[in-house]
């Protein structure tokens, strides 16, 4: 099935081409982006995703993010989901600096453009095989302003991808420059440890994740004790069970790290109060 696109207001074959030589998302890794999730027709958490959004370009000095609220994200996405004939997928909108310019740009107006890849999914399903995951180590993440923003600047992830198949894993974890547990690849990360919760504070240099903020608001609300902190990567060692979380896939549950092995009872329990989130 061809699929379609939203480039700057514009519903274009997926195929299209469209970007020149001189974008600076390309050049310059100058831009953000968003991985969203929609369900039976509806863009979930839409207004978690339009607030991290609008703070992103604010951060980033990009014009125009008081357009891209709730309302404007909801749109565009029910709008491309119908062209596409799908109820359920995964979105990814990618905002740009539209500028000429070399490191100093011209102007800080945005571009965007919206995918949508459709999925059979109504729900969150919680994986069946628990992850096997080890520690990347060769590049550890920055702590600064933008370590919290999903910037279109990615080697740290990439190179922590190419780690993960070279060795077979299912999810590589990042550490910090102080060498602390910061995220996953595409995710964040949660530890359950000893009749408690953690998840690596943003204060920390992990990408303020929507379904990271969601599973905090359901751990709160069911009595869950949970802290945000600064985690020593040697907790995975001595965990209960461990689970990342990202917008498109809710819960991933964490079988294996070295020879520790995890329960997952505790993702089942959240993923269930998700979907009926």
């Amino acid at each position: 099935m061809a699929l379609y696109i939203n480039f700057n207001g514009e519903i274009v074959p997926a195929d299209s081409k469209l970007l020149s030589v001189a974008n600076r998302s390309f050049k310059y890794g100058d831009g953000l982006f968003e991985s969203m999730r929609m369900l039976k027709g509806q863009l979930k958490f839409a207004d978690l995703h339009a607030d991290r959004l609008q703070r992103g370009m604010k951060a980033l000095k990009i014009d125009g993010y008081s357009q891209m609220d709730t309302y404007f994200l909801k749109e565009v996405a029910e709008q491309l989901a119908a062209r596409n004939k799908a109820k359920h997928g995964r979105l990814r909108l990618s905002v740009y600096r539209d500028a000429e310019g070399l490191y100093t740009p011209s102007q800080n107006k945005a571009g965007y453009c919206l995918e949508f890849t459709p999925a059979d999914e109504p729900r969150y399903f919680l994986n069946e095989k628990g992850l096997i995951v080890d520690i990347f180590t060769d590049l550890p993440k920055p702590l600064n302003f933008l370590s919290n923003i999903k910037t279109c600047n990615s080697l740290t992830y990439v190179m922590a991808a190419l780690y993960r198949s070279q060795n077979n894993l299912d999810e590589a974890f990042l550490l910090n420059q102080n060498g602390f547990l910061c995220e996953a690849t595409s995710a964040n990360v949660f530890v359950w440890y000893q009749n408690h919760l953690y998840t690596p504070a943003l204060s920390e240099g992990c990408v303020e994740g929507v379904m990271r903020q969601v599973i905090i608001n359901i751990a709160k609300k069911n009595n869950i004790p949970i802290t945000e902190a600064q985690i020593n990567p040697e907790i995975l060692y001595e965990a209960d069970e461990v689970f990342v979380t990202n917008a498109s896939k809710g819960i991933q549950s964490v079988m294996g790290y070295g020879i520790r092995r995890y329960f997952n009872k505790l993702s089942k329990g959240l993923m269930d109060e998700l979907n009926k989130a």
